[in-house]
């Protein structure tokens, strides 16, 4: 058994360096000094940090507004589809009714479609209903993106709550909205946590619906569409590049390291205890 998993441990160290390496060289490569970024020989730490290269990307006509609209629209879908989610998962859950299981069978189908096939077809809508250049079709759309499988997972979770809580609390004295409120709701937190990790991460990276239906109003424009251009602005300065990169970068990790306890915590450690 040990030299097997001596050879496990080796395979996934192996995958986690072919995995974190091009993030540490783009990081990297953002405090590098131009004249490191153009040498020939390469360098896997540099010499001399410089931080000229994100005052670049930073001080780029627009990058703020950018970074504000991406913020909106993520956000905005995050919460929607929170909110849609939780009653949808909670009926599916919890309730008995006609056309359940064709209900839940069709959010999988959803959830394993992919979503830029629905590009075009999203387009003429879009353009039909004068939705075009509207950070709100884009909302709409990350929100539809991220509900399938945020129904999924939170179904997962509230199934996973003993409905003999939700009694206990309803014996009490409080309605079933009261004890899905006072009880339930209060359990959910690694999973509303998790899907929520989910969709930022998701509406935050897309780039396809942006780039395609943002097409006049260029002040509209996600921190994605803005990256995929920043090199033709700059040229041939790949440090600025990837300080951009790095900066797009950021929320997400910083979302995640705020939230992993939360995620990996137990579901409903000690709720029964007693």
């Amino acid at each position: 058994m040990r030299p097997r998993r001596v050879l496990l441990n080796l395979a996934a160290l192996g995958v986690l360096a072919v995995s974190v390496f091009p993030v540490y060289w783009m990081v990297l490569t953002a405090f590098k000094p131009t004249t490191d970024i153009l040498s020939e020989t390469p360098t896997f730490w540099p010499a001399h940090p410089t931080l000229e290269h994100f005052t670049t990307a930073v001080g780029t006509p627009g990058f703020w507004t950018f970074w504000g609209n991406s913020l909106s629209i993520t956000v905005g879908a995050v919460l929607l589809a929170l909110v849609v989610a939780l009653l949808a998962a909670f009926a599916v859950a919890r309730m008995r009714w006609r056309g359940r299981r064709a209900f839940i069978l069709m959010v999988f189908i959803a959830q394993m479609a992919p979503w830029e096939a629905l590009l075009v077809s999203m387009y003429i809508v879009a353009r039909d209903t004068g939705m075009l250049d509207k950070l709100s079709m884009l909302t709409l759309i990350y929100f539809m993106t991220t509900l399938p499988f945020t129904i999924v997972t939170l179904r997962g979770f509230i199934a996973a709550i003993p409905p003999e809580l939700e009694e206990a609390a309803q014996m009490d004295g409080c309605s079933r909205t009261a004890a899905f409120r006072r009880v339930v709701l209060p359990l959910l937190a690694p999973g509303l946590m998790s899907t929520s990790l989910f969709g930022f991460i998701t509406a935050w990276n897309e780039f396809a619906f942006a780039n395609a239906l943002i097409i006049k109003n260029q002040a509209d424009r996600t921190l994605p569409v803005w990256l995929s251009s920043f090199s033709n602005v700059f040229g041939t300065d790949w440090g600025a590049t990837m300080a951009a990169a790095t900066l797009f970068m950021l929320p997400v990790l910083a979302i995640f390291l705020v939230l992993q306890r939360r995620v990996t915590s137990g579901l409903i450690a000690g709720a029964v205890k007693g």
